[in-house]
């Protein structure tokens, strides 16, 4: 497997907020936002091949760690993805798979599936021809895998929300999956790579949580460690 980097650290976003954890960050990604905060695993992949028992011994070097990360780019689209999550799975880790849920999980060893689809605002610029943007907005909402990942593991939907209109079209998104999703396990992250940024979107996205029940996703790790890899 193409492997980015391989880190312990806190979680910064969702549910598991503050959980010390190992991520595991393979390279690759069949999207382009064009604001992604992991350009060296998805616009421009780089990283060292990594056989499985390569990787499960550096999660052992943190054996405080009971959670672990596959994260990406894309993990699902990893050689090898569903090996490797089996293998950390019988070693008794708590599997946390961060994707964009446009491929299947077909029975991906997962204990929460962190779910984030890509809205509008992920539009690719014109760096990229318009062959890759359209293949972008082909791919960004898939609702059938979507619900395939909802049925099948205890889930959350993390959605960055660049502007107040946004939360009409995550609110189409989620009917039209046609599933009964608790307003508790959407959260809504201010899109932005500084400190700066998400705070200046902080006081109105937060008063918008308030009044349509969604919860407030904070990018922890940003207040802690700046936008840098390992983090």
């Amino acid at each position: 497997m193409l492997i980015s980097e391989i880190f312990y650290s806190i979680q910064g976003e969702g549910a598991l907020v503050g959980v010390p954890s190992v991520f595991v960050r393979s390279s690759g990604c069949n999207l382009r936002c064009n604001w992604c905060d992991t350009p060296y695993a998805s616009w421009n992949p780089e990283g060292e091949p990594r056989t499985i028992p390569q990787i499960l011994a550096e999660i052992g070097n943190h054996p405080s760690a009971r959670h672990v990360v596959l994260t990406g780019g894309e993990p699902m689209i990893a050689k090898d993805i569903r090996l490797l999550a089996s293998a950390i799975k019988e070693l008794g880790h708590h599997i946390t798979i961060e994707t964009a849920a446009t491929i299947a999980p077909d029975g991906v060893a997962c204990d929460l599936a962190s779910l984030s689809p890509k809205l509008l605002n992920s539009a690719p610029d014109d760096r990229l021809s318009p062959a890759w943007r359209r293949k972008h907005e082909a791919l960004r909402w898939q609702p059938e895998v979507v619900r395939a990942w909802v049925d099948a593991y205890t889930y959350q939907f993390k959605f960055v929300v660049a502007q107040p209109s946004d939360i009409d079209e995550i609110e189409t998104m989620l009917a039209s999956l046609h599933r009964d999703i608790p307003r508790s396990r959407v959260l809504l992250m201010p899109e932005g790579t500084t400190v700066e940024k998400i705070r200046s979107r902080a006081a109105w996205l937060s008063e918008l949580c308030k009044a349509r029940g969604y919860r407030y996703a904070h990018r922890l790790h940003l207040e802690l460690y700046g936008n840098k890899r390992g983090t």
